[in-house]
């Protein structure tokens, strides 16, 4: 009958909506895989106050270079089934590098790790407020601005690491000066919209890619507030030493 077609074409479609990336699934991916961010970064954390500081050091580099081939693995290998254990991977592997800077900060500026942290959450709130009531629009000038402004934040890095290696510096923009402090400040700020295309990209891109995709963009959120993070730390240790 109509109606038994009905029926069976309603579970077609709901098992078909069992199998694709949705917002609510993407969000608890994020969720799972900051918890193993979480873990390892109080496991690092506790090794250096405890006294073990070759042990976190060793387990810092570990989760640095882990952590940057395990993003190039996610970023240019197929999204299939492999990023269920890639991506907690990552996250643990960032858990372990974060742990260590933060410790070693605070125990120069005391503090600063908890209100690095607070600000992260606040910036993220934020950013989600300002996204759903579309007081900042994910337009395609906006992507740009973004894009190209980390582009360029991402290019001066590079330069300042490889200046490191001759024991050279960029004068100003690492140090604690005002112009130092104010560039910290741009960065913050550009890591902060990039949530707005994360939040964009969830969105749009929703019922469009198979499950799977729900740890990729999940890894990418992820992604942005580690490095919105690491940025808010730099900027209050800048801040606390001109107040040393």
């Amino acid at each position: 009958t109509f109606g038994d077609r009905m029926l069976k074409s309603s579970s077609v479609d709901s098992l078909e909506t069992q199998h694709v990336m949705t917002i609510n699934g993407t969000i608890l991916k994020t969720c799972v895989l900051g918890l193993f961010t979480a873990l390892t970064f109080v496991y690092s954390w506790g090794l250096l106050l405890s006294g073990y500081a070759d042990k976190a050091i060793l387990l810092y580099h570990g989760g640095l270079f882990g952590g940057l081939i395990l993003a190039l693995i996610i970023c240019f290998a197929p999204k299939n089934q492999s990023l269920i254990i890639t991506t907690p991977l990552y996250a643990m592997c960032e858990g372990l590098m974060l742990g260590y800077i933060s410790a070693l900060i605070n125990k120069i500026y005391p503090g600063v790790a908890s209100q690095a942290a607070i600000g992260t959450m606040f910036a993220l709130f934020g950013m989600f407020f300002l996204y759903k009531t579309k007081l900042v629009r994910a337009t395609e000038t906006f992507k740009m601005v973004i894009f190209n402004s980390t582009f360029a934040i991402f290019c001066i890095y590079m330069l300042q690491l490889i200046l490191s290696f001759f024991h050279i510096s960029i004068p100003a923009i690492f140090s604690n000066s005002p112009i130092g402090i104010g560039f910290s400040l741009v960065v913050v700020a550009v890591a902060s919209f990039n949530l707005i295309i994360d939040f964009d990209n969830i969105e749009k891109f929703s019922g469009q890619f198979n499950k799977n995709y729900e740890w990729y963009f999940g890894f990418s959120l992820l992604v942005t507030i580690i490095w919105m993070y690491i940025e808010i730390l730099n900027l209050l240790a800048k801040i606390s030493s001109r107040n040393n």
